[in-house]
């Protein structure tokens, strides 16, 4: 729809009942059960933002969602560097951000997300990684709430990057995020490693302490190991 010649107004919202291609980071798949979950995208266009700073919008998203989860949810939900939202060590949501770019800034951005709600069951591969709001709270969540009550806190903390008034976006960011301070091991080209997530830049390099010093890390560049 983006790229047809009619424009369409920031703040549009589509959801599917049933995603038959849900993607992830670097193809990775997304599951979701018919009728059971959010998945959605919302049309933005941040093109007060450079290139240099899309991981602002990649932060304010991902804080806005766990706010919005959180409230139902209680205590427990984490950012998953960059950009999953967990509960305790199950993935419950996800987003992926595809940038449609003009010179150095972004003219449009599509945020995928899609969100574990309803869902009782996963497959025997995902049971150990994947979770949901039912089985947090062993009961049913109104879809069409939910999801006005994420988009609400999209928009607000969307507006308030907008008007520049995120100085504490980075802390916030920090401070909501899975595994921040936390010794913990990790799977770098193969091998293992154990270290302490102390930082994410700017640009959303992940920083991490090892016995060889502070390692910085891109997208895809190292893997979580759960214990």
């Amino acid at each position: 729809m983006v790229s047809n010649s009619e424009p369409l107004p920031e703040g549009t919202v589509i959801m599917a009942e049933n995603q038959y291609e849900g993607r992830g980071q670097v193809g990775n798949k997304w599951h979701a059960e018919p009728g059971k979950n959010l998945t959605f995208s919302i049309l933005l266009h941040p093109s007060f933002l450079s290139l240099s700073e899309q991981f602002n919008l990649n932060m304010t998203i991902s804080i806005a969602i766990q706010k919005a989860l959180s409230g139902i949810t209680g205590t427990g939900l984490t950012v998953k560097w960059p950009n999953d939202i967990y509960f305790g060590d199950k993935k419950i949501g996800g987003m992926l951000l595809e940038n449609i770019v003009s010179g150095s800034r972004i003219k449009a951005c599509i945020v995928g997300i899609g969100i574990n709600v309803n869902q009782e069951v996963f497959e025997a591969e995902l049971q150990w990684r994947a979770g949901s709001i039912f089985q947090i709270l062993q009961r049913h969540v109104d879809l069409t709430a939910l999801l006005a009550e994420i988009c609400s806190h999209i928009e607000e903390e969307y507006l308030k990057l907008k008007a520049g008034s995120c100085t504490n976006l980075r802390n916030e960011y920090l401070n909501s995020l899975y595994r921040f301070n936390v010794k913990a091991n990790y799977r770098q080209n193969g091998e293992i490693i154990e270290g302490i997530i102390t930082d994410v830049s700017e640009s959303g390099l992940l920083s991490l302490e090892t016995s060889n010093g502070v390692k910085t890390y891109n997208f895809k560049e190292i893997e979580f190991i759960q214990s």
